[in-house]
C-alpha cells in the first residue's frame, strides 16, 4: 500500500463550494468504479476555506500514469472531470493543464 497526499483549490465562492461538497456526498457510481479499478483503495477529501487536500491510499502497482490513461478512455469519468472543474481551480503553481498537485511529506511522528 501507498499513500499519497495532493492539493486543490475551489473557486472562493460559497454556493460553488457548498454544490461541490453536495456532488461528494453523491458521487456517480461510475466515478467510484473508476477509483477502484484504478488501484485506489481508499481515498479522503479535507477542505479548510477554498482549499482542498487528498489523501489516497493505494495498490503497489498504482500509478498517475496509468489511472490518466484509463480516465481519458472512460466517457464518464471525462464528464464528471469537465462538472468538476466548473468548481474547481489550479494552485497558484500549477502548470496549464495541471489540477490536483501531489504534496511532498516534511514529518513523520510514529509513536
Amino acid at each position: 500500500m501507498n499513500r499519497q497526499c495532493l492539493a486543490l483549490d475551489l473557486k472562493d465562492n460559497p454556493a460553488l463550494i457548498a454544490k461541490y461538497e453536495e456532488y461528494h456526498r453523491n458521487v456517480w457510481p461510475e466515478i467510484l468504479d473508476s477509483l477502484r479499478d484504478s488501484g485506489i483503495t481508499h481515498m479522503e477529501i479535507y477542505r479548510i476555506s477554498n482549499r482542498l487536500f487528498m489523501i489516497i491510499e493505494t495498490t503497489d502497482d498504482f500509478s498517475f500514469e496509468k489511472k490518466a490513461q484509463m480516465d481519458a478512455e472512460n466517457a464518464r469519468v471525462q464528464d464528471w472531470e469537465v462538472l468538476m472543474w466548473d468548481y474547481q481551480q489550479a494552485l497558484p503553481i500549477a502548470k496549464p493543464g495541471e489540477k490536483w498537485l501531489p504534496m511532498e511529506k516534511i514529518f513523520d511522528f510514529s509513536a
